[in-house]
């Protein structure tokens, strides 16, 4: 029988959710409201005063090429993060599942990661391809690979991937370890004395079983990447080499305080939020069909 609570006073539980919806309103609604109101002005370089143009910053977004690329960066990076950190999350929940001795000790390091500051995380990525003291450039170069993210932009793509995914991969690890210890075992031992091999239970027991877990993490991974990353890519790569690694995270930000464009970032921010509804009304609609509760 479904237990609910009552409160005896109306005004209850609207002061229990006021700091919660005050927060939201401050640090969301506010900002979101702000840009939308930035995106169709126009503003003199001192901000003294400012010019209604309407839909003007959205069209001359959309006319730069720059800004066109931009999305294409975004998108391989936005895929490269969410589909590789789950899928070596996924990798070690199933291995530290398995996991008798030591098993608290082993999944204790593998969530550490997630309490590095997404600045430190790239500036120790950084320091540990940078030359001439990084470690892992210097075994690359030994094994006759050059090495070089200052010019060459894959390297850099494939520094800041690689930074991101080592530091919300604990996040991800997390919840398939718990989604994998909530499946009865009494389902993978009857698929045992079945015949079943490991790989055949894996994909005929436990993913689907691990679905609805797997779709969680799809958006929350896809919104992490949009939002999340800036830290990451503006300590390591700043955006370079030229503009190999500006997401459209970072170029809000670096078009609004470094070129001062503050009406073209705010337009830019308005975009970036629709992208990001957009894409999670689509995986909500199409995605979770294949999901199985």
């Amino acid at each position: 029988m479904e237990k609910r609570v009552l409160f005896k006073s109306s005004w209850l539980p609207w002061v229990l959710i006021a700091p919660q919806m005050a927060i939201i309103l401050v640090f969301f609604f506010w900002p979101a409201g702000q840009a939308l109101y930035q995106s169709v002005l126009l503003e003199d370089a001192f901000g003294s005063s400012s010019e209604f143009v309407g839909l003007d910053n959205f069209r001359q977004l959309f006319s730069d090429p720059a800004y066109l690329d931009s999305f294409r960066v975004t998108a391989i990076f936005s895929a490269l993060v969410a589909v590789g950190g789950m899928s070596l999350a996924l990798l070690l929940a199933v291995m530290a599942n398995r996991v008798v001795r030591a098993a608290s000790i082993y999944k204790t390091l593998l969530i550490w990661p997630y309490a590095v500051a997404p600045v430190v995380a790239g500036v120790l990525w950084l320091m540990m391809f940078a030359s001439p003291y990084g470690v892992i450039r210097y075994a690359l170069i030994e094994m006759g690979f050059d090495w070089n993210h200052v010019l060459n932009g894959r390297h850099a793509m494939a520094l800041i991937v690689m930074a991101s995914i080592w530091k919300y991969i604990s996040y991800n690890f997390l919840f398939f370890l718990a989604g994998l210890q909530s499946i009865p075992h009494s389902l993978i031992e009857a698929a045992t004395i079945d015949g079943a091999t490991p790989w055949k239970r894996f994909w005929s027991i436990v993913w689907p079983l691990l679905s609805p877990t797997t779709f969680f993490l799809l958006v929350i991974n896809v919104v992490h990447a949009f939002f999340e990353t800036f830290a990451i890519v503006d300590a390591a790569t700043s955006g370079g080499p030229g503009k190999d690694t500006s997401i459209l995270v970072y170029k809000v930000y670096y078009d609004g305080f470094k070129a001062m464009d503050i009406n073209g970032s705010a337009a830019q921010s308005v975009v970036l939020m629709v992208i990001v509804v957009v894409l999670t009304v689509i995986q909500f609609k199409f995605v979770e069909k294949k999901v199985h509760y």
